[in-house]
Protein backbone atom coordinates (compact mmCIF):
# COMPACT_ATOMS: atom_id res chain seq x y z
CA UNK A 1 0.00 0.00 0.00
CA UNK A 2 1.52 3.57 -0.88
CA UNK A 3 0.99 5.93 1.36
CA UNK A 4 -0.16 9.35 -0.13
CA UNK A 5 0.48 11.53 2.13
CA UNK A 6 4.42 10.00 1.86
CA UNK A 7 4.03 10.58 -2.17
CA UNK A 8 3.08 13.76 -2.51
CA UNK A 9 5.54 15.67 0.08
CA UNK A 10 7.84 13.43 -2.46
CA UNK A 11 6.56 14.69 -5.42
CA UNK A 12 6.38 18.73 -4.03
CA UNK A 13 9.96 18.13 -3.02
CA UNK A 14 10.78 16.89 -6.65
CA UNK A 15 9.70 19.86 -8.33
CA UNK A 16 11.32 22.03 -5.80
CA UNK A 17 14.65 21.08 -6.91
CA UNK A 18 13.54 19.99 -10.81
CA UNK A 19 15.43 21.35 -13.62
CA UNK A 20 13.87 20.65 -17.20
CA UNK A 21 16.31 17.72 -19.24
CA UNK A 22 14.39 18.43 -22.54
CA UNK A 23 12.91 21.97 -22.82
CA UNK A 24 12.81 22.10 -26.58
CA UNK A 25 10.23 19.36 -26.64
CA UNK A 26 8.38 20.44 -23.74
CA UNK A 27 8.10 24.17 -25.11
CA UNK A 28 5.56 23.16 -28.27
CA UNK A 29 3.54 21.04 -26.08
CA UNK A 30 2.99 24.03 -23.90
CA UNK A 31 2.08 26.34 -25.73
CA UNK A 32 -0.74 24.20 -27.52
CA UNK A 33 -2.28 23.42 -24.25
CA UNK A 34 -2.58 26.80 -23.29
CA UNK A 35 -4.18 28.00 -26.77
CA UNK A 36 -7.14 30.14 -26.31
CA UNK A 37 -9.82 28.01 -28.17
CA UNK A 38 -8.48 25.07 -26.03
CA UNK A 39 -8.31 26.56 -23.12
CA UNK A 40 -11.76 27.74 -23.42
CA UNK A 41 -12.81 24.31 -23.73
CA UNK A 42 -10.61 23.19 -20.62
CA UNK A 43 -12.27 26.36 -18.66
CA UNK A 44 -16.03 24.49 -19.48
CA UNK A 45 -15.17 21.26 -17.94
CA UNK A 46 -13.61 23.30 -15.13
CA UNK A 47 -16.35 25.05 -14.11
CA UNK A 48 -18.46 22.20 -13.98
CA UNK A 49 -15.89 19.58 -12.07
CA UNK A 50 -13.66 22.19 -9.74
CA UNK A 51 -11.24 20.62 -11.30
CA UNK A 52 -8.03 23.02 -12.84
CA UNK A 53 -7.79 23.72 -16.71
CA UNK A 54 -4.58 23.50 -16.67
CA UNK A 55 -4.96 19.68 -15.02
CA UNK A 56 -7.27 18.71 -17.60
CA UNK A 57 -5.27 20.33 -20.77
CA UNK A 58 -2.49 17.62 -19.12
CA UNK A 59 -4.22 14.72 -18.81
CA UNK A 60 -5.86 15.36 -21.91
CA UNK A 61 -2.27 15.61 -24.08
CA UNK A 62 -1.01 12.57 -21.61
CA UNK A 63 -4.14 10.51 -22.55
CA UNK A 64 -4.54 10.79 -26.03
CA UNK A 65 -2.31 13.84 -27.62
CA UNK A 66 -4.46 16.53 -26.82
CA UNK A 67 -7.37 14.90 -29.70
CA UNK A 68 -11.02 16.35 -29.41
CA UNK A 69 -11.93 13.09 -30.72
CA UNK A 70 -10.34 11.18 -28.15
CA UNK A 71 -11.72 10.64 -24.59
CA UNK A 72 -10.07 11.88 -21.43
CA UNK A 73 -10.27 8.42 -19.23
CA UNK A 74 -8.27 6.67 -21.89
CA UNK A 75 -8.41 7.85 -25.39
CA UNK A 76 -11.32 6.20 -26.53
CA UNK A 77 -13.26 7.93 -29.23
CA UNK A 78 -15.99 9.50 -26.89
CA UNK A 79 -18.80 9.16 -29.62
CA UNK A 80 -18.88 5.19 -28.79
CA UNK A 81 -18.73 3.25 -26.08
CA UNK A 82 -15.24 3.03 -24.65
CA UNK A 83 -13.31 -0.43 -25.08
CA UNK A 84 -10.04 -0.04 -22.73
CA UNK A 85 -10.59 0.78 -19.06
CA UNK A 86 -12.34 2.60 -17.54
CA UNK A 87 -14.08 0.27 -20.51
CA UNK A 88 -17.91 0.84 -21.58
CA UNK A 89 -18.17 4.35 -20.63
CA UNK A 90 -19.85 6.33 -23.56
CA UNK A 91 -21.27 6.81 -26.11
CA UNK A 92 -21.40 10.72 -25.19
CA UNK A 93 -22.86 13.79 -27.08
CA UNK A 94 -19.23 15.86 -27.07
CA UNK A 95 -15.68 15.62 -25.89
CA UNK A 96 -16.90 17.66 -22.70
CA UNK A 97 -19.71 15.83 -21.88
CA UNK A 98 -17.47 12.47 -22.03
CA UNK A 99 -14.38 14.63 -20.11
CA UNK A 100 -16.77 15.39 -17.43
CA UNK A 101 -17.58 12.25 -16.90
CA UNK A 102 -14.39 10.93 -16.67
CA UNK A 103 -13.31 13.67 -13.74
CA UNK A 104 -16.47 12.51 -11.71
CA UNK A 105 -16.96 8.90 -12.61
CA UNK A 106 -13.87 7.66 -13.55
CA UNK A 107 -10.80 6.98 -11.15
CA UNK A 108 -8.75 8.36 -9.90
CA UNK A 109 -11.74 10.75 -9.56
CA UNK A 110 -9.90 14.08 -9.97
CA UNK A 111 -13.79 15.75 -9.38
CA UNK A 112 -13.42 14.80 -5.81
CA UNK A 113 -9.37 15.65 -5.14
CA UNK A 114 -8.96 18.71 -2.64
CA UNK A 115 -5.60 19.22 -2.62
CA UNK A 116 -4.82 21.31 -5.19
CA UNK A 117 -1.26 22.37 -4.10
CA UNK A 118 1.58 20.93 -6.11
CA UNK A 119 2.66 17.83 -4.27
CA UNK A 120 -1.61 16.91 -4.56
CA UNK A 121 -1.71 18.00 -7.71
CA UNK A 122 1.19 15.94 -9.12
CA UNK A 123 -0.17 12.78 -6.92
CA UNK A 124 -3.54 12.93 -8.62
CA UNK A 125 -1.66 12.62 -12.01
CA UNK A 126 0.56 10.16 -10.81
CA UNK A 127 -2.40 7.67 -10.00
CA UNK A 128 -3.41 8.28 -13.47
CA UNK A 129 -0.80 5.99 -14.59
CA UNK A 130 -1.04 4.00 -11.20
CA UNK A 131 1.31 3.77 -8.15
CA UNK A 132 3.99 1.13 -9.55
CA UNK A 133 6.42 3.37 -9.56
CA UNK A 134 5.59 4.64 -5.89
CA UNK A 135 5.77 1.21 -4.81
CA UNK A 136 9.21 0.73 -5.66
CA UNK A 137 10.17 4.01 -4.16
CA UNK A 138 11.05 5.41 -8.07
CA UNK A 139 10.12 8.66 -9.41
CA UNK A 140 7.35 7.85 -12.11
CA UNK A 141 8.49 8.98 -15.92
CA UNK A 142 4.63 9.69 -16.17
CA UNK A 143 5.56 12.80 -14.16
CA UNK A 144 9.40 13.26 -14.05
CA UNK A 145 10.07 12.30 -17.78
CA UNK A 146 12.07 15.30 -19.17
CA UNK A 147 13.31 16.35 -16.12
CA UNK A 148 16.27 15.65 -14.27
CA UNK A 149 14.21 13.97 -11.34
CA UNK A 150 14.19 10.94 -13.76
CA UNK A 151 16.99 9.18 -15.05
CA UNK A 152 15.26 5.07 -16.04
CA UNK A 153 12.91 2.37 -15.40
CA UNK A 154 9.41 1.87 -17.07
CA UNK A 155 6.79 -0.47 -16.75
CA UNK A 156 7.44 -1.90 -20.57
CA UNK A 157 4.47 -3.31 -20.30
CA UNK A 158 1.68 -4.87 -17.62
CA UNK A 159 3.07 -5.77 -14.74
CA UNK A 160 6.73 -5.61 -16.06
CA UNK A 161 9.30 -3.34 -15.04
CA UNK A 162 12.48 -2.71 -16.91
CA UNK A 163 15.23 -1.06 -14.61
CA UNK A 164 17.03 -0.11 -17.72
CA UNK A 165 14.50 1.33 -20.10
CA UNK A 166 13.86 5.32 -20.53
CA UNK A 167 10.54 6.95 -20.62
CA UNK A 168 10.43 9.17 -23.92
CA UNK A 169 7.25 10.72 -23.51
CA UNK A 170 6.80 13.96 -21.49
CA UNK A 171 5.96 14.38 -17.99
CA UNK A 172 3.35 16.19 -16.19
CA UNK A 173 6.12 18.20 -14.13
CA UNK A 174 7.49 19.43 -16.91
CA UNK A 175 4.50 20.26 -18.80
CA UNK A 176 3.24 22.38 -15.29
CA UNK A 177 6.72 23.87 -15.46
CA UNK A 178 6.47 24.76 -19.08
CA UNK A 179 2.81 26.20 -18.93
CA UNK A 180 3.80 28.13 -15.97
CA UNK A 181 6.57 30.64 -17.73
CA UNK A 182 3.92 31.07 -20.31
CA UNK A 183 0.61 31.57 -18.28
CA UNK A 184 1.15 33.63 -15.16
CA UNK A 185 -2.68 32.17 -14.21
CA UNK A 186 -1.64 29.02 -13.17
CA UNK A 187 -1.93 28.40 -9.62
CA UNK A 188 -1.49 26.33 -7.00
CA UNK A 189 -3.54 25.56 -3.50
CA UNK A 190 -7.52 26.75 -2.93
CA UNK A 191 -7.32 29.04 -5.85
CA UNK A 192 -6.20 26.48 -8.66
CA UNK A 193 -9.30 25.23 -9.50
CA UNK A 194 -11.70 28.49 -9.55
CA UNK A 195 -9.30 30.72 -11.88
CA UNK A 196 -11.17 30.02 -14.96
CA UNK A 197 -10.01 34.25 -16.36
CA UNK A 198 -9.60 34.56 -19.93
CA UNK A 199 -6.15 33.53 -20.74
CA UNK A 200 -3.56 36.71 -20.94
CA UNK A 201 -1.31 37.22 -23.54
CA UNK A 202 2.11 35.87 -23.09
CA UNK A 203 5.18 36.84 -24.97
CA UNK A 204 6.60 34.47 -27.64
CA UNK A 205 10.41 33.89 -27.51
CA UNK A 206 12.81 32.28 -30.01
CA UNK A 207 11.39 30.51 -32.59
CA UNK A 208 8.71 28.92 -31.25
CA UNK A 209 5.68 28.82 -33.31
CA UNK A 210 2.53 28.27 -31.56
CA UNK A 211 0.74 25.40 -33.29
CA UNK A 212 -2.91 24.36 -32.31
CA UNK A 213 -3.61 20.75 -32.05
CA UNK A 214 -5.94 20.27 -35.40
CA UNK A 215 -8.39 18.86 -33.39
CA UNK A 216 -8.60 21.99 -31.20
CA UNK A 217 -9.43 24.28 -34.46
CA UNK A 218 -13.42 25.12 -34.83
CA UNK A 219 -15.70 23.14 -35.86
CA UNK A 220 -19.03 22.78 -37.11
CA UNK A 221 -20.47 22.01 -33.77
CA UNK A 222 -17.71 24.00 -31.51
CA UNK A 223 -17.02 27.45 -33.86
CA UNK A 224 -15.10 30.29 -32.45
CA UNK A 225 -16.36 32.34 -29.94
CA UNK A 226 -18.07 35.31 -31.06
CA UNK A 227 -17.91 34.40 -35.04
CA UNK A 228 -20.67 33.52 -37.39
CA UNK A 229 -20.91 30.28 -36.75
CA UNK A 230 -21.61 30.51 -32.79
CA UNK A 231 -24.18 33.10 -33.58
CA UNK A 232 -26.26 30.51 -36.08
CA UNK A 233 -25.30 27.39 -33.40
CA UNK A 234 -27.18 29.56 -30.59
CA UNK A 235 -30.39 30.04 -32.81
CA UNK A 236 -30.60 26.54 -33.67
CA UNK A 237 -30.04 26.01 -29.74
CA UNK A 238 -32.87 28.41 -29.22
CA UNK A 239 -35.22 27.06 -31.56
CA UNK A 240 -34.59 23.46 -30.25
Amino acid sequence: MVDLSALRAANASRFASAKLTRAAAFSPVAHRLIWAQAKARYQAVSARTGVPWWFIAIVHERECSQSFRGSLAQGDPWDRKSVHVPAGRGPFNSWEDCAIDALVNCAPFAARNKDWSIGGTLTMLEQYNGLGYAAKSRPSPYLWAGTDQYVSGKYVRDGVYDPNAVDQQLGCAGMIMTMMQLDPSIRFGEQAANDNAPPKVVARTGQVMVAPHPDSAPTISHPAPGSIGAWIVSLFKHAA
